[in-house]
């Protein structure tokens, strides 16, 4: 394994759980279904439940605090994307999020308008935007490559023409892996005059883009994989969240942070949300000269990633080498995310729940990526077994995986 920019006890020190005894010598790959939560985030949490657990932005001191808190958040979080305050929405989940967007991207799209989806994408990023169908909107199906489970762009082109007004694509799927190229759809995309809602749920966690780059006009996420809060945030270019149809009380129609967002989630859990970008900071910290950035948030990204594909290269070495084994998605650990979902004979649950006995924590099923898994040939309900991890993993976890997976697996 190549040396690692991130000194692994530094940074699990940065996380309660690994100091827990129910969890001592359980080695985590289930981080695509959730990260642990930083330090940060919970000191934050904690303090806002305990100093102002009241109603916020009121006019008495404990009240001011609590909506300092929360705007912080916003603020903080914008950062860490490269944008503006005025982009970021909390809402209570990522599928929530965009329930409401296809709410009000329903009632904006005219009828006989085209809307590009994947078969590659987590359901939350497909089925809102396929129900616009029923109101009038042409849905046009980009699809992967059934022997790989990839995206290419040759194929969405064919798809493209001026009828199109949006494209919701995948940055990482949370099953194939493989990063897309963002700023390539997002160009595409506003060549036509379209707008792109980019689902970041599971790249997220491998570090926060930024988005003046990748030129996408809705990006979303789930906190609770970026070592957060259980909730759901969505940045929206602001120009475009004002245009689209209010989704909130007919008296904030001329408050941004509530047009889309008409039932937003725990006050405190918003204020806690600034503290991932405290701890991406520390990420950075801790990194120090071993990668570049032009800031904490991007130098705090090269890291994390450089340390994922270190620990990540063994373990497709391994699995490569496995004649019983389909990785679903690209083998190559620059490619993707380290979220590795493999196709076996028996159904992955079962794969998973063997390896529980070594200490493992997997997972198994089709994590609402069911079209895709019928794209590549799964039946949904047998499923795949999903080996997750982040920069907190150890090189020490990935052996005790590898060797758990020789145990079990034939």
């Amino acid at each position: 394994m190549t040396a690692l920019p991130l000194d692994p006890a530094r940074i699990r020190a940065e996380f309660p759980a690994f100091a827990e005894p129910s969890l001592q010598g359980q080695a985590f790959f289930e981080n695509a279904g959730g990260s642990y939560t930083s330090r940060a985030v919970l000191a934050k949490l904690d303090h806002y439940y305990r100093a102002t657990k009241l109603q916020p932005y009121g006019h008495y001191p404990a009240s001011q605090a609590a909506g300092a808190a929360m705007d912080l958040s916003f603020e903080r979080l914008a950062q860490a994307l490269n944008v503006t305050a005025d982009w970021i929405h909390f809402g209570p989940s990522s599928s929530a999020n965009t329930y409401v967007l296809g709410k009000a991207f329903g009632e904006y799209l005219k009828p006989g308008d085209a809307v590009i989806v994947t078969n590659q994408d987590h359901e939350a990023n497909t089925g809102a935007w396929r129900k616009l169908a029923k109101m009038g909107a042409e849905i046009r199906e980009w699809q992967v490559d059934p022997a790989t489970g990839r995206l290419s762009l040759s194929d969405l082109d064919k798809l493209l023409d001026s009828k199109v007004k949006l494209i919701a694509a995948p940055h990482c799927s949370n099953v194939s892996g493989e990063i897309n190229p963002i700023a390539d759809i997002a160009a595409r995309a506003k060549s036509i005059g379209a707008v792109t809602a980019i689902d970041g749920v599971s790249y997220a966690p491998h570090g926060l883009p930024d988005l003046t780059a990748l030129g996408a006009d809705i990006y979303f996420f789930s906190a609770y994989k970026v070592y957060g809060p259980h909730q759901g945030v969505m940045a929206v270019r602001p120009e475009l969240a004002m245009s689209l149809p209010n989704q909130g009380h007919f008296f904030n129609d001329e408050k941004p942070r509530y047009r889309l967002t008409p039932a937003g989630p725990d006050h405190a859990q918003i204020a806690a949300a600034s503290g991932i970008a405290d701890y991406l900071e520390t990420v950075a910290s801790i990194a120090g000269n071993s990668v570049e950035g032009a800031d904490p948030f991007r130098r705090a990204h090269a890291a994390m990633r450089a340390q994922e594909v270190a620990l990540a290269t063994p373990l497709l070495d391994y699995l490569r080498k496995k004649n019983s084994v389909r990785i679903i998605g690209p083998d190559d650990p620059n490619l993707r995310a380290p979220t590795i979902a493999l196709g076996l004979a028996e159904p992955g649950a079962a794969v998973a729940a063997r390896l529980a006995r070594h200490n493992i924590m997997a997972g198994g099923g089709h994590f609402y990526a069911y079209r895709l898994l019928e794209a590549v040939g799964i039946a949904p309900d047998h499923g795949v077994l999903r080996l997750s991890f982040v920069h907190y993993t150890t090189p020490e976890e990935i052996q005790q995986l590898i060797a758990a997976l020789d145990a079990e697996l034939k």
